[in-house]
């Protein structure tokens, strides 16, 4: 029988309800006391029911005695269960000596105290120390557990135990990397070039093959292998792409095929899973795969003859279930020919080939683009998408681009950091048009400030340059501001006279 006793709050009260307890030989399984009230678990026959509730309301100050079906403690118990076993991840309780104390694992609430390290495959010395993710296994599937250990008074009292599946971090990854969805349909452009691409899309996205992405820069190769896996029966498996060109040689082997523990100096206690590993089930997408080393160019080639590799360090043996999409802006008949790309290799991901066409073979589109970076660039700096005149888009039509898609991009954002509400104008575009083929002057000659007759003329290449590259990255005077550590007031009026000359 379980009993809630509401009472004045004064001293002594409980002693006195215990008395009761007593004198009447009631055996007690569990007792709570709070602010006002006292809950009760009599191991007594309900038949007796009657006789407590008179019993307790004798003892002075007590208002209610009645009858419940839970104390608060079970209460929350019972709430804390139903929350666990909601949750998709196994989670282990457990005390200094890795006895389970509580799961949402059916297997591990057969029997409790069983020990942790007959589920898992983890040691006592992880229980202990600080906040760390070690590499297991369980019910035969590799997962990472996060060991949060629990101490008291700076002694170790035990620790929580959150499992983490590959592919569910694979998954997490492949969300930061995307901040939307990247379909066929999504992709901007009604030229006859960009639909008969779509169209060879579509094809390829439902071929298991790999597939090789050729274009110049900018031109959208990650948009479109985005597309791809989207459209392919791994869309609900992760896409994780890495750029080959921004990695060195060992980061970027460690970072493709993952490294064993203690594989080299620095390396995680337990490991690491690359991304062939991370992306079960679904894409990876090699960026810039042309600047690989002829090293990792052979053990990808190694890889890809059976998807079967090792992590660096390792002995065991992994297979990947994943589709390769590759891109390079480079043309491949020349790395071919001067012997900077294996033949071999070329084939193998060259199964399926899309060469994606440049800004200025699909000139009818660019309207479309600068009305979509209009809105983009807009929201991003919080203001109204400014009005841009026939004038401005003829201009932008006609303009070369030699960075494509990303220039056109850069250019609006600069267009709309820099409007103050009035209409995009010609002139307008013409002025930051320049302020690009500044910089690309500045780079052809390697920046020869000798060729400067003066300290001020120096000084104002200087800085257009400065502000020109910077600006695309912090497209607002604010941000840009902030970067550099100057007035926003300061900032502004170069901008100004940029956008003026």
């Amino acid at each position: 029988m379980k009993v809630r006793i509401i009472s004045a709050d004064r001293v002594g009260i409980s002693q006195e309800v215990l008395s009761v307890v007593a004198k009447h030989q009631w055996n007690v399984v569990a007792m709570e006391v709070v602010s006002k009230a006292i809950y009760l678990h009599l191991d007594i026959d309900a038949l007796l029911a009657n006789r407590v509730v008179t019993a307790f309301s004798l003892v002075k100050g007590v208002t209610t005695v009645e009858e419940i079906n839970v104390l608060p403690r079970e209460s929350k118990e019972q709430h804390l269960s139903t929350l666990l076993a909601r949750l998709p991840n196994p989670i282990f309780d457990v005390d200094s000596k890795g006895r389970v104390i509580s799961s949402n694992q059916e297997q591990a609430k057969v029997e409790l105290l069983t020990s942790i390290f007959d589920l898992l495959s983890i040691e006592a010395s992880d229980l202990i120390g600080e906040y760390k993710h070690v590499e297991t296994n369980y019910q035969g599937q590799p997962f990472i557990a996060e060991v949060s250990p629990v101490t008291a008074k700076g002694s170790a009292n035990g620790a929580v135990i959150v499992l983490k599946a590959m592919k569910a971090l694979g998954k997490q990854l492949a969300f930061l990397q995307q901040d939307k969805n990247h379909q066929i349909d999504n992709i901007i452009g009604e030229s006859s070039v960009v639909k008969a691409l779509k169209e060879q899309l579509a094809k390829f996205a439902k071929l298991e093959l790999p597939i090789l992405l050729t274009g110049e820069t900018g031109t959208g190769k990650e948009l479109f292998a985005r597309a791809i896996h989207e459209g392919s029966d791994r869309r609900h498996a992760p896409f994780l792409a890495i750029n080959c060109a921004s990695l060195s040689e060992q980061l970027l082997e460690s970072e493709l095929f993952g490294y064993a523990a203690g594989a080299f100096t620095g390396a995680h206690k337990a490991g690491k899973p690359g991304l062939f590993e991370l992306a079960e089930g679904g894409t990876v997408f090699l960026d810039e795969v042309a600047e690989m080393s002829s090293y990792l160019q052979a053990k990808l080639l190694r890889f890809l003859q059976d998807y079967h590799y090792r992590r660096v360090g390792g002995t065991k043996e992994y297979i990947a279930n994943i589709r390769i999409i590759s891109a390079s802006h480079q043309l491949f008949p020349e790395l071919l020919k001067k012997k900077l790309f294996r033949e071999d290799l070329y084939y193998r991901l060259n199964v399926l080939n899309l060469a994606l066409p440049s800004l200025n073979e699909r000139t009818e589109d660019i309207p479309l683009l600068v009305n979509y970076f209009l809105i983009q660039a807009s929201a991003h700096l919080e203001q109204e998408p400014p009005e841009i005149s026939e004038s401005a888009m003829t201009f932008l039509v006609q303009a070369s681009w030699p960075g494509n898609i990303r220039q056109l991009q850069n250019v609006i954002f600069r267009l709309v950091a820099l409007n103050s509400g009035e209409n995009i104008t010609a002139q307008h575009v013409s002025g930051v048009l320049s302020g690009f083929e500044a910089v690309t002057e500045n780079k052809e000659r390697g920046n020869d400030w000798l060729s400067y007759n003066d300290w001020h003329s120096a000084q104002e290449a200087f800085e257009k340059q400065l502000l020109t590259q910077f600006l695309p990255l912090y497209p607002s005077t604010r941000k840009l501001a902030q970067r550099l550590g100057v007035s926003h007031n300061k900032i502004a009026m170069k901008l100004r006279k940029i956008n003026a000359e």
